[in-house]
């Protein structure tokens, strides 16, 4: 484990539109103060960020970032992404690799053509009461590994499975994925990938993991105005924000995570949950925070 100097949350989002509203990134380095909100002219796009990661890499950045959406779906519980489909991937980047083939026509970075595909779409929920029949047993669908640890830590994760509902973090992940596979072999993806000695790594974050920890209480987890904000900084260790032209979920989820990551990057624990395996690492992938 190396520290790093630099620190980057990106909220991600699964909105088909050439800028998602969704999208915001925060980067922090070590000083203490605030995570700063970057905000380009009209807005971000998916291929903004992957060509910012990607700049990133050519330039070797000591840059730890963190990535709110799943670089795998479940696979532990039933030995397979797609139970029962002699083509199911066997790991991640071959789950990524066809996500984005079948994806390739979709504007965007979108994933529509993945889930058009009627093989695939038997394992998922989406709208217009679509229901695949190998959706699973729950009622929410299948969760991976550590999301079920995150449930133990009283968190309420929602299955990848799922794309319908205000909470649903499906196409997030989906769309993810795509950048995830445009990066494969630039930037490693713990704990996928083995730790690199320079340049940046991608973890996966999950902000309400952020939230709790700066004392913010199940429900209220989403921080609108500028008090609350700098109330959950200094719970961080961080010194007050720079005041942004509008505080909704997302800048704030962004800067408040970035504050949390810098603030737990270096706890060993973290980087060697007790739950985590090869076969998780390789298939499902962790979420940086759950031990």
């Amino acid at each position: 484990m190396r520290s790093f100097a630099r620190f980057a949350v990106v909220d991600w989002s699964g909105e088909a539109v050439a800028r998602p509203r969704g999208l915001a990134v925060a980067h922090a380095d070590r000083n203490g103060r605030a995570p700063v909100l970057l905000t380009p002219a009209g807005g971000w796009s998916r291929r903004a960020i992957l060509d910012g990661l990607l700049a990133h890499a050519e330039a070797g950045s000591d840059l730890l970032v963190g990535l709110d959406l799943s670089p795998g779906l479940p696979f532990c519980d039933a030995g397979a992404f797609f139970p029962d489909w002699p083509d199911t991937p066997p790991d991640a980047p071959a789950l990524w690799a066809l996500v984005d083939r079948w994806s390739a026509a979709d504007p965007h970075g979108g994933c529509a053509g993945f889930l058009s595909h009627p093989q695939v779409a038997r394992y998922f929920r989406q709208h217009g009461g679509r229901l695949g029949d190998r959706f699973g047993p729950r009622g929410g669908g299948r969760l991976r590994v550590c999301e079920v640890e995150q449930q133990a830590m009283r968190l309420a994760p929602s299955s990848c499975f799922n794309l319908v509902g205000a909470a649903q973090v499906g196409k997030s992940s989906l769309t993810g994925m795509r950048v995830l596979h445009a990066l494969r072999g630039r930037v490693p993806v713990w704990p996928l990938d083995p730790f690199p000695d320079r340049g940046p790594l991608i973890v996966e974050i999950y902000t309400t993991i952020a939230a709790r920890a700066a004392g913010l209480r199940a429900g209220r987890s989403k921080l609108r105005d500028p008090a609350a904000l700098d109330a959950a900084l200094e719970a961080l260790g961080s010194r007050p924000h720079r005041p942004l032209a509008r505080y909704d979920d997302h800048s704030t989820d962004a800067i408040l995570t970035a504050a949390w990551l810098r603030a737990n990057a270096d706890r060993p624990e973290l980087w060697h949950p007790p739950g985590l395996n090869a076969t998780i690492a390789a298939t499902e992938g962790w979420t940086f925070g759950v031990a």
